[in-house]
């Protein structure tokens, strides 16, 4: 409502000045909203979508993050790497790693399964050829594939799942028996499904007899495509690893107990030359987990910054066609006396209160999402109060700044041409 005063500061020349009081604004505003609600929804489904995403991003973000930092509490933080890298005698001992290093390692309190392996080298061999019979040709075998040296105690470090057979032990490894697990891939590639007949496997016209299939492995995947032979067998037919290829050691552990096993390892495999031995331990996990909550962080806040431009377009747009429709309105105010400041701040809070309305509305949806997500994950959605808190407000930014153009065209509509149309 507009009403009309009269002007105290210039007595001789009386004028009527008009003043629209807030109150007036926000019922002329829903006024105008109300007066096509259709119009009004539509024009705010644009912030309920910007917002809902905005929330919905945030909590997915915070919930996955809680969930990656449970994966890698279960793996990367409970593994260890030991390199050989030789000290300053590399050129003249070419495994450092003694013969019973698995059962050093495997004393030390909170190691779980340790084992040490190396890639045997092929190339440069006569026959550098992994095949499943003899009788075939180069065709029927695998040039180049990988063959890995291992301890038992590696077999069992990489959680392994088994197709078929079962892992060799420390009795083949004793033994210096000719057996062989193949991964998955590669017995695939090989054409060996079935170990019923006791199938084979023949590594540069060796015959390793195969014991067991891979299915799947948690750690050390390139296993699924090699055939891993006892360590003590590949010694003994390859000799110790070639130059550039040095053995590794793998140590899953009790959860917390990797970096302590980390320094440790190297005084329990070789007191007297440690400086032989470098061991990897697993980063620290707050600081990943840190990196890997900003990432995710920073990728789905710009996500939600995109939809909520979206939105403000719409609702820019939208409100335009509004002020061009209702131009007659704006003409009949501005005879009554109304003036631009009081066109502005209509339409501004009409934007405005379509966007907070959108913002509510996005904040609920989007925090609907999140619980039906987590649940259906079985995971703990993880919502923060003060992302829905501030959710209303950001919709009715979003609006206010939409709304400026239009409300500025608005204002600069003259009485007389406005009455004309």
């Amino acid at each position: 409502m507009i009403r009309l005063r009269r002007a105290p500061r210039d007595p001789a020349a009386p004028r009527l000045t008009t003043r629209m009081s807030p109150r007036d604004l926000v019922s002329e505003a829903l006024g105008g909203l109300l007066q096509r609600p259709g119009r009004s929804a539509l024009t705010s489904l644009g912030t309920v979508l910007g917002v809902g995403t905005f929330v919905a991003v945030l909590g997915l973000t915070a919930t996955t993050s809680a969930q990656i930092d449970s994966t890698f509490n279960a793996l990367t933080a409970t593994e260890v790497t030991v390199e050989d890298t030789g000290g300053s005698e590399a050129d003249d001992v070419p495994l450092s790693f003694p013969d019973d290093a698995q059962r050093r390692v495997e004393r030390l309190h909170g190691v779980e399964h340790a084992g040490v392996y190396w890639q045997i080298r092929l190339e440069g061999r006569a026959d550098d050829t992994v095949r499943a019979t003899l009788t075939g040709d180069a065709g029927d075998g695998e040039r180049g594939a990988s063959v890995v040296a291992a301890d038992p105690g590696l077999l069992r470090a990489v959680e392994p799942t088994l197709r078929q057979g079962r892992l060799f032990g420390a009795w083949h490894s004793e033994h210096h028996q000719p057996v062989a697990v193949l991964g998955a891939g590669l017995a695939s590639r090989l054409g060996i499904t079935s170990l019923e007949n006791a199938p084979a496997v023949h590594i540069g016209g060796r015959a390793f007899t195969v014991v067991g299939i891979l299915d799947d492995v948690e750690r050390q995947t390139s296993l699924l495509l090699s055939v891993i032979v006892p360590r003590t067998t590949a010694e003994d037919v390859w000799g110790p690893p070639d130059s550039g290829s040095r053995a590794k050691m793998l140590v899953s552990t009790d959860v917390g107990a990797a970096r302590q096993i980390a320094d440790e390892v190297p005084v329990a495999l070789d007191p007297a030359h440690q400086d032989r031995f470098g061991a990897v331990p697993p980063p620290d996990p707050k600081a990943l987990r840190s990196s890997v909550s900003s990432d995710l962080g920073q990728l789905f806040l710009l996500l939600a910054c995109v939809c909520l431009v979206i939105g403000a377009v719409g609702i820019a747009n939208t409100t335009l066609v509004a002020v061009l429709e209702r131009t007659p309105e704006i003409g009949l105010r501005r005879a009554l006396g109304a003036r631009g400041v009081h066109v502005t701040g209509q339409f501004l809070t009409e934007s405005a209160v379509l966007g907070l309305l959108g913002g509510l509305v996005g904040a609920s949806v989007g925090t609907l999402v999140v619980v039906g997500v987590a649940v259906a994950q079985h995971w703990t959605a993880v919502v923060e109060p003060l992302t829905v808190a501030t959710a209303p407000a950001a919709g009715m930014l979003t609006g206010l700044l939409a709304g400026v153009y239009p409300a500025w065209r608005a204002a600069r509509i003259q009485p007389v041409e406005a009455l004309r149309r």
